[in-house]
């Protein structure tokens, strides 16, 4: 199973998987978190909804550390597998993977918007 833990001592492996170094995936993450937060916020549940819990209650996905979103997300952009196959990789079933997959690309396209307009 793909993970970030267990790609980012992997240089050239981690390249493979997903077209960056790991220092360009470092400047990426904190844009993808603040754009992760901006389209889905902590206070509302995943279908936009007023939480009525706090946060983290209930079952931690496969993807829950930031990290391993972007990862997930970048790996697919750069590959283009089937949904099935992309799901292997990372432990999902394949409607996990097509929920992970629409959930975190208008992140990723937020998060690359920030970038480019952020000044170097």
């Amino acid at each position: 199973m793909i993970t970030y833990t267990t790609l980012k001592d992997r240089p050239r492996d981690f390249l493979s998987a997903t077209g960056l170094t790991h220092d360009e995936f470092l400047r990426l993450l904190p844009a993808f978190e603040a754009a992760y937060t901006a389209c889905y916020p902590r206070e509302q549940t995943w279908h936009g909804k007023a939480r009525r819990r706090k946060v983290g209650g209930g079952a931690k996905g496969l993807l829950a550390q930031r990290e391993d979103k972007l990862l997930f997300i970048l790996v697919y952009e750069k590959t283009n597998p089937l949904q099935t196959m992309q799901g292997l990789h990372f432990g999902l079933s394949q409607p996990q993977t097509h929920f992970w997959i629409h959930r975190l690309l208008p992140v990723l396209r937020q998060a690359l918007v920030r970038l480019k307009m952020a000044p170097e």
